[in-house]
C-alpha cells in the first residue's frame, strides 16, 4: 500500500469515527451517564481533529481527499450505555487497524502521526473498556504484561 493510499484509508476511518461518535453522543443521556458522554465528546473532538489534519495532509500532497458516506454502519445495541460503550470500543480498535497500516506505510512526520494516534486510541479504547495490549491496530489479541508477569 502507498503512503497516499493508507492515508486516505484513515481518512475513510475517520470520516466514520466522527459520525458514528456523534450518533452515539446522541443515544447517551448527558444526566444518566455523564462519563461516557464526556468520554465520546472528547473522541468525537479527536477524531474531527485527525480528519481535518488528514485532509490538509492530502491536499497538500495535491491529493483528492476521499470523501465522506452519507451513513456508516453501526455495531452494537446502543439500548443502554454498555452497549453504546462496546460500539465506541469497536470504533476505535477499527480506526487503530488503520493507523497500524499507515504506520506501515508512511516514514518520517506521518510515521510519528500514526504513532501518535496508536497512543491516543488505545488510551481511548481503555476509557471504552477494552484491555490493554502490546501492539495497538494489530491483529494480535495479547494484552500487555508488566515486568515480571508471564505473557
Amino acid at each position: 500500500m502507498t503512503p497516499r493510499e493508507a492515508l486516505q484509508d484513515a481518512l475513510a476511518a475517520e470520516h466514520a469515527a466522527v459520525w458514528v461518535h456523534g450518533l452515539l453522543g446522541a443515544q447517551t443521556s448527558r444526566s444518566a451517564d455523564p462519563s461516557l458522554a464526556a468520554r465520546l465528546d472528547e473522541a468525537y473532538t479527536a477524531h474531527r481533529d485527525r480528519r481535518d489534519r488528514l485532509t490538509d495532509l492530502l491536499v497538500a500532497d495535491d491529493a483528492e481527499p476521499v470523501a465522506a458516506l452519507p451513513a456508516y454502519d453501526v455495531p452494537g445495541d446502543l439500548a443502554t450505555a454498555a452497549g453504546v460503550a462496546q460500539a465506541a470500543l469497536a470504533l476505535e480498535r477499527g480506526c487503530a487497524a488503520v493507523w497500524a497500516t499507515v504506520v506501515e506505510s508512511t516514514a518520517g512526520e506521518r510515521r510519528r502521526l500514526a504513532v501518535e494516534v496508536l497512543t491516543e486510541t488505545a488510551v481511548r479504547e481503555l476509557d471504552f473498556r477494552g484491555t490493554p495490549e502490546m501492539f495497538p491496530g494489530s491483529s494480535s489479541t495479547r494484552t500487555a504484561v508488566g515486568p515480571g508477569q508471564e505473557p
